[in-house]
């Protein structure tokens, strides 16, 4: 079945129906990458900085929350109930924005992920006023259930809460990055280019909403996903559930299957969170040719996609390619001593050596 294309300009137009706040500095910039392209063999890399949407050190959640706690704002909620990982990126930017809104954010966050040294993202949940609660529930299923009993007990406490629930929370999530995919092509196309492939870490809203964006704008080359973690559930088949409930959402027909998801999940490495060799090797590389740190858990994985891909021939100096920076920053110093063995080979680094 054929859909109808929209340009950048009617795609803001269906997405204002939503209601929104703004929290992200937006347009984030596409940073041209001439150094780290000429390295790896393909002709152009551009780096849609979304590290830059602001709301305490940035990245894709971000843009999620405009749409997420407008909706929580709309049905008067009075806090917002989330959870993930110790060092999750998420939890850190939605604290922040209910920081800036006056909402109480209660995070519960799994120790399974990584240790609980106050540091990187959990040290900046507590900067910004979140009431934290270290769990043990892994993420998946066993943190979804464990986030909305909290929210039941608080319900039943008489207070009004908001937690994440996958079937109204990812269709308006995913509308984000279907904006976002507009913004980001009416950027390249201002410097006269066509993207032949674009890269981004994401198995859920994020690369749901990429891939409705391809389809309604119509790119002409793929859009590759790169897992971060394996969901115990067919993932590819999930996200293109939720872009096709976006798309309804927002009065668009246009509906996506299993195969219209480029997912991979080959870089994930032996577990969620765990560093890999290809990872460091991308975050480095990017960082001494160009200045622009990657982290090491999402966006170093979905980087070491792109290198490998290049030097398989995927990709060529035919190619100008789009690098989706979606953040993750402050887990760089949460993961200095999982990073350190690679930037001293053979040297045995203890805690206490600065």
């Amino acid at each position: 079945m054929s859909f109808p294309v929209l340009s950048p300009e009617e795609v803001r137009r269906v997405v204002a129906k939503l209601p929104r706040l703004h929290l992200a500095h937006l347009p984030t910039p596409l940073d041209e990458a001439p150094r780290f392209a000429e390295r790896i063999g393909v002709g152009r890399v551009l780096i849609k900085r979304d590290d830059c949407t602001g709301m305490l050190f940035g990245g894709n959640k971000t843009r999620h929350n405009e749409f997420l706690l407008a909706d929580a704002l709309r049905r008067d909620c009075d806090v917002i109930v989330w959870g993930a990982g110790i060092q999750s990126n998420n939890c850190r930017q939605t604290a922040a924005a209910c920081a800036k809104l006056g909402l109480e954010c209660r995070l519960f966050l799994s120790r399974t992920t990584h240790d609980d040294d106050l540091q990187g993202n959990l040290l900046l949940d507590h900067l910004v006023g979140a009431r934290v609660e270290l769990v043990d529930a892994p993420m998946g299923e066993p943190m979804l259930r464990l986030l909305k009993d909290r929210a039941e007990e608080l319900r039943a406490a008489g207070r009004r809460p908001y937690v994440w629930d996958e079937e109204r929370g990812g269709p308006l999530a995913a509308a984000s990055y279907l904006l976002c995919m507009a913004e980001m092509l009416e950027q390249v196309r201002q410097r006269g280019l066509v993207p032949t492939a674009v890269y981004a870490a994401a198995a859920g809203p994020t690369g749901a909403g990429l891939a409705l964006g391809r389809a309604v704008l119509d790119l002409p080359g793929p859009v590759r996903l790169i897992a971060p973690i394996r969901w115990p559930w067919d993932t590819p088949r999930k996200m293109a559930d939720m872009a096709g409930k976006s798309a309804a959402l927002l009065g668009l027909p246009h509906r996506l299957t299993r195969d219209d998801v480029n997912l991979r999940e080959d870089f994930v490495g032996p577990a969620y969170g765990a560093v890999t060799p290809e990872g460091w090797q991308a975050l480095r590389l990017l960082a001494t040719t160009e200045g622009i740190l990657l982290d090491p858990v999402y966006t170093a994985k979905a980087m070491a996609g792109l290198i490998h891909d290049a030097q398989e021939g995927h990709l060529s100096r035919d190619d100008i390619v789009v690098f989706l920076h979606t953040g993750g920053l402050p887990a760089v110093f949460a993961y200095r001593d999982d990073l350190l063995p690679h930037l001293r080979p053979g040297r045995k680094e203890s805690n206490s050596e600065s």
